[in-house]
């Protein structure tokens, strides 16, 4: 059952190419995490392996074993720690059993062909328990056109408990898409843990007015809460956020600055909601509250 309190550490920092260096800076964060009491590391996506296109060419010659040993490595320490990770990476997908089915107890990067070269590979989210072992893997569902180029999308949602607290996986570009918020709700979510890469920019953008605040949104009409966990590296539009079920943003990271921090979700907490007993209604399909006056 639980309490119905889940502490997050939102975490972040310069995503870089090197997987021997991003290891090493996610392992001190579970650390850091683990002592301010959290219950689970939140990372930014691809914190892994580094973002194709930006810290990585392209998946020619991408050293997977490398990637098989830097998760055991981190699935280990989680072990160690007692802590719940949710790790931005990559996944080689194959026709290999262990690769069919996503929930399995092991850590798996896919099969590797000593070639080198990059077949059907997903933008993943690895669920990673307390026991150490991989709980599960969430695969972006919804890629941009460039990223259609490198990745396979992925068709289902992740989800997991807790302390009684319900808890579900997205990665970036899924925000665009209104309707797996709403399907999440419907699901009984209380937190979206999303993670997200927009680094190593030229400069403010776009994405400065309007990612944050698309999530706001996302939190305030499903009444959830959400750790945005953005990686920093010079230059990211916007830093790492943590938003209550009435869209407020709780908690932020400093902007371009590697760093963590810890907010807490509660169950028990009531907030500002203008939706509630209406949000069904639309859910129904009904684009209409005036049958609710005859109540």
């Amino acid at each position: 059952m639980g309490n119905g309190i889940l502490k997050i550490a939102t975490c972040q920092f310069a995503v870089s190419g090197s997987m021997r260096r991003n290891a090493q800076q996610i392992e001190g964060y579970m650390r850091e995490a683990k002592g301010a009491g959290a219950d689970i590391a939140h990372f930014p996506e691809c914190a892994l392996t580094g973002y194709i296109g930006f810290d990585i060419a392209n998946f020619d010659g991408f050293d997977w074993e490398l990637l098989e040993e830097k998760t055991r490595e981190i699935a280990a320490l989680a072990g160690k720690l007692k802590l719940w990770v949710a790790l931005g990476s990559v996944h080689r997908l194959d026709n290999s059993a262990r690769a069919r089915c996503p929930r399995h107890d092991g850590v798996s990067v896919g099969s590797v062909e000593r070639s080198g070269k990059a077949g059907k590979i997903s933008n993943c989210l690895h669920l990673i328990g307390p026991e150490g072992k991989i709980r599960d893997r969430y695969d972006k569902r919804f890629c941009t056109k460039w990223e259609l180029k490198k990745f396979t999308p992925g068709n289902r949602f992740v989800f997991f408990t807790i302390n009684g607290v319900k808890c579900s996986l997205l990665i970036c570009f899924d925000l665009r898409f209104p309707e797996l918020y709403r399907a999440l709700y419907k699901k009984g979510v209380n937190c979206v843990l999303q993670s997200f890469y927009n680094a190593r920019q030229n400069g403010p953008s776009v994405h400065t007015h309007i990612m944050r605040q698309t999530m706001q949104g996302h939190a305030a009409t499903n009444h959830f809460w959400v750790s945005m966990a953005n990686a920093s590296g010079y230059y990211s539009p916007y830093p790492s956020c943590f938003i209550q079920p009435d869209g407020v943003i709780t908690g932020q990271l400093k902007q371009n600055k590697a760093g963590i921090m810890v907010n807490t979700v509660d169950l028990s907490r009531e907030f500002y909601d203008p939706m509630a007993g209406f949000r069904e209604i639309a859910i129904a399909g009904k684009l209409t509250n005036a049958t609710a006056r005859k109540r």
